[in-house]
């Protein structure tokens, strides 16, 4: 089997390959009523498109949504909502030798695995070019939570973290790195930089806050807001971990330093810490959702790396074509729409049980 859809509710199906004549997602379960049009999505497409800097893949894509139904009038239908991103620079000959050989950490030989064949042009359905749909869908999720505010950033580079005392969030969208600390910038640029010369890659941190998500979203126990959250953050093309809250970090503290110890407040309980990341039981809290997703670094790279061929022999492959030297970079408008879509789930699940 394979599963292309994600959500309960608020539903989500993508569809395309990378070098495919185009992609998309169709958005079901959607509220009717609410205005919509290209321009609504388009930003957030524009935030995550390729070629943007020397620091990211150099394909040119204009990722221009097509909006094909469920609209009408500029407001949505409640019927489902059919996206399209066509693919104008495919170079699909770059690929010749991973049609040959697999690339180790890629997705190549498991595909082969599973289905007896694969379409070897970008990696297919394995590409992170499949997320553009997931931001396009996210796109439609922000319009059903608008109480919501949603911002991520790349919070570490190969290992090098950002100092949080030089955080500042209007920097976020002034540099490639969708950084918050100008310090860190300066160093990332030589890092992956270097990187991308060296013909290798990066991995990558990036951090995602949801402000102003009410207590009670969440449906324990199968459905829980930090589960399915952890769930959808997974699903992107070359993530390996995620946290909720301090995450990790959480096992190594007391359990009196772990609590999110609350006072009383004049609209509800004031909390003194977030170490939960703003679930309780799988319920929101009403303090900020935060989680943090790992990427790991980008598997196309020049540098050779030993590996066999489709038919069992050993070799080792060079991968030629336009790469991220970190994947993760272009991640931000990923987490974020993952943010979206899972929240707007979880809010249409919460008003069917309890209105």
């Amino acid at each position: 089997m394979s599963f292309n859809t994600f959500g309960r509710t608020f539903r989500f199906s993508t569809w395309g390959e990378s070098h495919g004549p185009a992609l998309g997602a169709v958005v079901d379960g959607c509220p009717p009523g609410l205005e919509l049009n290209e321009a609504v999505i388009q930003p957030f497409l524009d935030a995550r498109k390729p070629g943007q800097s020397k620091y990211t893949t150099q394909r040119k894509e204009p990722d221009q949504v097509k909006i094909l139904s469920g609209v009408f009038e500029g407001k949505t239908t409640g019927t489902p909502i059919s996206l399209m991103i066509e693919n104008v620079d495919q170079r699909s000959k770059d690929y010749s030798e991973v049609a040959k050989a697999y690339r180790p950490g890629h997705a190549d030989y498991a595909y082969d695995q599973k289905y007896g064949f694969r379409d070897y042009r970008g990696g297919g359905r394995s590409s992170a070019r499949e997320t553009a749909a997931r931001v396009a869908a996210g796109g439609v999720a922000r319009l059903a939570i608008p109480e919501v505010a949603i911002r991520a950033w790349v919070a570490e580079i190969g290992g090098d973290a950002i100092d949080m005392a030089n955080f500042d969030a209007d920097e976020i969208g002034n540099n490639p790195f969708f950084c918050p600390d100008v310090q860190a910038v300066k160093r990332w640029e030589a890092l992956v930089d270097g990187a991308r010369k060296d013909g290798s890659s990066l991995g990558a941190i990036i951090a995602c806050e949801a402000t102003g998500v009410p207590a009670g979203w969440g449906a324990p126990v199968y459905a829980k807001l930090d589960s399915e959250l952890a769930a959808a953050m997974m699903t992107i093309n070359a993530t390996k971990g995620v946290e909720i809250g301090d995450g990790f970090a959480a096992a190594r503290l007391r359990g009196e330093e772990n609590a999110d110890a609350m006072r009383p407040g004049q609209d509800g309980p004031e909390f003194l810490a977030n170490h939960s990341g703003g679930t309780a039981g799988g319920i929101s809290t009403g303090q900020p959702i935060f989680c943090r997703v790992a990427f790991k670094p980008t598997s196309s790279i020049l540098t050779p790396v030993e590996t066999i061929s489709s038919d069992g022999q050993a070799t080792e492959i060079s991968t030629k074509g336009r790469h991220d030297p970190c994947v993760g970079i272009r991640g931000v408008p990923v987490v974020e729409a993952m943010m979206a879509l899972v929240l707007a789930d979880q809010k249409l699940l919460h008003r069917a049980q309890c209105g």
